[in-house]
């Protein structure tokens, strides 16, 4: 029953993450480094208020107390967002997508070396059907190439697996305050992108408003989801469940900006989500760990 509420959790996360096309598509003028910079802004107040309502403590002061584990889940998500941000930049939409997909892969290997999770077949076969759903997807789009591009695309992945092993370490406890020092580590960051690439600080009340509220609604539910949802299933299975971000993306711009999916995308997110529905109604994931 856990791991049934846990799947919910996580595809709900997914579905959190999967707004970011149509927030992106509403904003006017601010650049991709300025959103992330305001994301990170509102998902840090929301994170750090929902750390402090559950402990009644400085979240800033917990956050430091959960050690490695904190410090390499909190960089490992500030990896995923700056490498996502640069990847569509400097590659196609299509190749980044297909490389971020990866990171079920990515985590299935590093859960079995790191937390002795064995993966099961079951898990391996949706996995791999997922990326062939992905492929589809992306098979009539623009696929030209770059290469740093493509490298930063595997390294958000990478970064997305890593902060995924670092949630199921610490599963004993609480990893909301890890969470959300990602949120605080990012902004530094990204106040230097801006500043070295010459990018103003300041945008639109408009732009600033839908990037605070992605950091809400988007990154900082979907995080907090995907955090309380980490308690009982193997880390593979919940990088193969968020994976419903990729379904669930193109929709929102369909239903509320009408613009045309094709069918190509059709046919590819519903092998995704087919993939998806077929693990979950599994075996129980308790059974996936290693003894």
């Amino acid at each position: 029953m856990a791991a049934n509420r846990d799947a919910i959790l996580i595809l709900l996360a997914g579905l959190c993450w999967s707004l970011s096309g149509i927030g992106v598509r509403l904003i006017e003028d601010a650049n991709v480094w300025q959103i992330v910079l305001y994301r990170s802004i509102s998902m840090s107040f929301f994170l750090g208020g929902v750390v402090y309502y559950m402990a009644g403590q400085n979240p800033i002061k917990i956050a430091l107390e959960k050690g490695v584990v904190g410090w390499v889940c909190g960089f490992a998500l500030v990896l995923s967002y700056v490498a996502g941000v640069y990847a569509l930049q400097t590659t196609s939409v299509a190749n980044t997508l297909l490389l971020f997909s990866t990171a079920p892969f990515q985590t299935a290997i590093l859960a079995r070396v790191f937390l002795g999770e064995i993966v099961r077949w079951r898990t391996w076969f949706a996995i791999g059907f997922s990326l062939m759903g992905v492929l589809i997807m992306v098979g009539g789009q623009d696929n030209q190439s770059h290469i740093f591009g493509d490298i930063a695309a595997l390294s958000a992945a990478l970064g997305f697996a890593v902060f995924t092993i670092s949630v199921r370490k610490g599963r004993t406890g609480d990893m909301m305050p890890a969470v959300f020092w990602s949120g605080v580590l990012c902004l530094p960051v990204m106040v230097l992108i801006c500043i070295f690439t010459e990018t103003p600080l300041r945008v639109g009340s408009k732009d600033a408003l839908i990037a605070l509220l992605l950091g809400i609604i988007q990154m900082g539910l979907g995080l907090l989801l995907f955090t309380l949802g980490s308690k009982t299933l193997p880390a593979a299975k919940m990088t193969l469940l968020a994976l419903s971000e990729v379904f669930f993306a193109p929709l929102w711009v369909w239903l509320f900006l009408d613009e045309r999916i094709p069918l190509q995308t059709l046919i590819g997110g519903s092998v995704i989500l087919l993939a998806i529905i077929w693990n979950v109604a599994g075996k129980n994931s308790q059974t996936e760990l290693a003894s």
